[in-house]
């Protein structure tokens, strides 16, 4: 499991950093684009946009009181895969454990990944309470990914947590492959905890699987 950092207890901050972590992180709510901005707007601007979007967009609609857990757990399962590249981290994170498990194992892992994902933090939503989201910045980072820079902002006169969204830009579609929170990157966190897990029970791959199942059915039992 990740440590939680400091500003743990933010539901923002807790719903982005999940989305890349996997296991147990924290982060910043997403949604699905508005079609109309990347159509005029190209480079890392885009990119800014895109993230802005969403993060309004997610405020407006999965804090709002009245969705059903089962309804949330549907939005926030779409809004994963439209604009998260799922694949992209779930292999990153695994490293090279990913070239050892076989066929089976892989196609498990990616389903219990987004499984995970969606079953413990869709309901962190529900614990919206009145942070803001603001896009402050975006530079290119090599020849398709930009790196959004932005801050949760929180109410009571806390100091805003500062987390940067790595989004890759494909065909005119963008898609986030990491979340950098006051400069630690989730997926890297990840990836480090995971081979952690796994070689903490003698290399073997179904560990991981167990600790992903057993994730999920806590999750769905609360």
């Amino acid at each position: 499991m990740n440590k939680q950092t400091p500003h743990r207890h933010s539901p923002l901050v807790g719903a982005a950093l999940l989305m890349l972590a996997g296991v147990a992180a924290v982060a910043v709510p997403v949604l699905a684009p508005t079609p109309a901005f990347a159509q005029n707007v190209k480079g890392p601007q885009a990119s800014a946009d895109f993230v802005q979007s969403l993060g309004d967009k997610a405020i407006a609609t999965l804090a709002d009181p009245k969705i059903s857990k089962d309804q949330a757990k549907a939005v926030f399962r779409d809004l994963l895969n439209e604009n998260f590249d799922i694949n992209t981290i779930s292999r990153f994170v695994l490293g090279r454990y990913w070239n050892l498990a076989n066929d089976a194992q892989k196609k498990e892992y990616q389903g219990l990944f987004e499984q995970m994902i969606v079953e413990v933090y869709a309901e962190r939503f529900s614990q919206y309470a009145g942070e803001k989201f603001k896009v402050t910045g975006a530079q290119p980072s090599g020849e398709n990914d930009a790196v959004v820079t932005s801050q949760v902002l929180r109410p009571g006169g806390q100091p805003p947590v500062n987390v940067s969204w790595r989004v890759r830009t494909r065909d005119g579609n963008h898609k986030i492959i990491d979340v950098i929170v006051e400069n630690v990157s989730m997926s890297v966190t990840q990836r480090s905890e995971f081979a952690s897990l796994i070689e903490s029970n003698g290399g073997k791959f179904e560990a991981l699987l167990e600790a992903l199942r057993q994730r999920i059915q806590t999750a769905q039992v609360k």
